[in-house]
């Protein structure tokens, strides 16, 4: 019983140590930091013809890689790559052509099967980099 009571006062001080303001506090910055970090991919305007390709990662760690140009986006995902057309939505985006859809708002897309059942091949991908 004595030995436990010695063990003890260290257990607590070194809780202490950890819970102490100056170490809380730089955790916080830690984090701030990691958030602050991360940057939106916009997807270029269907208009812009230079070649812009960004790579997406969908539910399921599927990847979706696509080269927007000029009214079109080349889709990959993969062994299969189509090239699809821009047509305008009211909301969101639409390219397609007569084997797929790449469609979607803001920083969210789905590669559909262009059919009568438009079975998503890949879904709730999002923008993780730019590709050269």
């Amino acid at each position: 019983m004595k030995g436990l009571a010695r063990k003890l006062p260290k257990v607590a001080l070194a809780a202490l140590a950890l819970t102490s303001p100056a170490l809380m506090s730089l955790g916080a910055c830690v984090q701030q930091s990691m958030t602050t970090s991360w940057q939106p991919i916009p997807r270029p305007s269907p208009e812009d013809a230079v070649p812009q390709g960004i790579a997406y990662a969908c539910e399921g760690n599927k990847e979706v890689a696509v080269v927007y140009a000029k009214n079109r986006a080349t889709v990959t995902f993969g062994a299969k790559t189509w090239r699809t057309e821009y047509q305008a939505e009211a909301d969101g985006f639409r390219y397609s052509d007569s084997a797929v859809q790449w469609v979607g708002r803001d920083d969210l897309a789905t590669l559909r099967e262009n059919s009568n059942t438009s079975r998503p091949l890949a879904y709730n991908c999002r923008p993780t980099r730019r590709m050269t």
